[in-house]
């Protein structure tokens, strides 16, 4: 059997899912974006979506519900200046296609009519980053339910204190086609993945709560029993250790971040800060900076797309644009900023892979894809052991922060009080409060443990939600408020 090249094969699915089963061609999309064009607009996109998705939940031991979903549709854009015209239609068809097309090339001056050309079609570069595989396919109805109730068994044999055991799985398979007015087409076959644990251990009268979890762009057959395993014991561990937990003190302190997970500070206090959009408009507390230091030596972040089968990876972003690895922060010294297609022109800089958006209902917008730091040269031990008195904080549940000031606040889920480099006792009700800005330029410590996390996040903003990564080192930050119960 000859295969073809993963670019063409990914644009045969596309064409066979969102053009031909609706009487589409190529030549209905050119009609389309010409007639945006006939008007002056700056640029103008179609993105078509099939998405299929599938989520099953177990409490109190059984299986309680089952999901299943089809939504598919297109998108119609039109670009003039600063201003964007949108419309979309879940009705995919030439007569929607040309209604929204039509529609919103009334962003342009009706008087600007012209004659235009046909601007020859050309295949975007893209990358080969993920199996264009439906994951949820890779196992039947009933190896899904028997993967629940397998965690479960082995969440509740862990330990007699673990009184309630909740699961869920979820997969997607979303298939998106993208016509640009420039002639660019573009196609991707999205897989993703994710299993939860949440586990509830009781002592005493007194309940606490540990949650784990993972996934990524592959198969179902990731979950094997040594990953449903290291999901299931890191729950369980999480919930007995806040068992023990005491108050935590408040006031201002060294506090020391674990790898992984806890690089979701690093994205909300500092990655929000580095898109193009808040940047262009000046409202980012790193608006003007480029070329400048905004953080300590030998703090390096990157935004990273084009990572094998990670959960915020993309072979091309929702614009056509092939992901890319961006340098933002080098050594301390900003070096750019994540773009879409439309601020990336209005700040005269090319785009970065970074336009995104949740659906084809959405428009796009820069936003993360993974965002990380880089290691350092200090072990984990070596950190903690450098702290006199203060936090060393392991995982966090939630924050908000403020893009203009930088400001942010995050709820730590696991933390542990250390005294003489030695740790005390595991503490809760943790808040880390400061600004992002101010806080990069207070890291003192940096690890060689960099990891990425286990594939569970997702990222809103302006009311759209899409899938990310997040990862970064061992770090310690001098000077940190924590809000803390004691």
């Amino acid at each position: 059997m000859i295969s073809r090249e993963p670019t063409i094969e990914r644009l045969a699915t596309a064409r066979n899912l969102l053009l031909e089963p609706f009487g589409l061609d190529e030549s209905h999309l050119s009609q389309a974006l010409n007639a945006i064009k006939a008007h002056a607009v700056d640029d103008a996109d179609l993105y078509f979506q099939y998405t299929r998705s599938e989520g099953w939940s177990l409490e109190e031991g059984i299986v309680k519900t089952g999901s299943f979903s089809i939504d598919q549709g297109v998108g119609v854009r039109a670009v003039s200046g600063e201003k964007t015209a949108f419309a979309y239609s879940d009705d995919i068809s030439l007569a929607s296609l040309m209604d929204a097309a039509m529609t919103v090339r009334s962003i342009a001056s009706a008087a600007q009519n012209k004659r235009i050309k046909v601007p020859a079609r050309k295949i975007s570069a893209s990358r080969s980053l993920y199996p264009a595989l439906d994951p949820m396919s890779t196992l039947d109805s009933t190896a899904k339910v028997n993967l629940l109730g397998h965690v479960e068994k082995i969440a509740r044999a862990k330990d007699p204190r673990v009184v309630q055991v909740m699961a869920g799985l979820a997969t997607e398979y979303d298939v998106v086609m993208v016509a640009r007015a420039d002639g660019t087409l573009a196609a991707d076959v999205r897989p993703l993945i994710r299993l939860s644990v949440t586990v509830i251990a009781e002592h005493n009268g007194r309940r606490e709560v540990g949650s784990s979890g993972g996934g990524g762009r592959f198969g179902l057959a990731y979950f094997d029993d040594a990953m449903v395993e290291s999901y299931v014991q890191e729950a369980v561990s999480a919930a007995l250790i806040n068992l023990e937990a005491r108050p935590a003190p408040a006031g201002e302190m060294t506090v020391a971040l674990g790898n992984g997970w806890p690089g979701v500070l690093l994205h909300e206090a500092v990655g929000h800060g580095l898109e193009g959009d808040f940047n262009r408009k000046g409202s980012s507390a790193f608006s003007g900076r480029i070329g400048q230091r905004v953080a300590a030596k030998g703090v390096t972040v990157l935004d990273d797309g084009t990572i094998a089968d990670r959960r915020g990876s993309l072979n091309v972003d929702d614009e056509g644009h092939a992901s890319q690895k961006n340098v933002l922060i080098e050594d301390g010294i900003l070096r750019g900023y994540i773009q879409d297609a439309m601020n990336a022109r209005l700040m005269g800089v090319k785009p970065t892979g970074n336009g995104r958006r949740e659906s084809y209902a959405h428009v796009p917008m820069p936003r993360m894809t993974n965002t990380y730091m880089l290691g350092g040269d200090k072990s984990a031990e070596e950190i903690v052991a450098s702290i006199k008195k203060g936090l060393y904080a392991t995982n966090f549940a939630g924050g908000q922060v403020d893009i203009t000031s930088g400001k942010f606040v995050f709820s730590a889920s696991q933390a542990y009080w250390v005294e003489n480099g030695k740790i005390q006792y595991p503490v809760k009700g943790a808040t880390l409060i400061g600004s992002g800005p101010e806080s990069l330029k207070k890291i003192s410590m940096i690890g060689n443990d960099m990891k990425l996390d286990s594939g569970v996040g997702t990222c809103g903003k302006e009311g759209q939600s899409v899938p990310v990564g997040v990862g970064q080192p061992t770090l310690r930050i001098d000077g940190l408020t924590v809000g803390g119960t004691a």
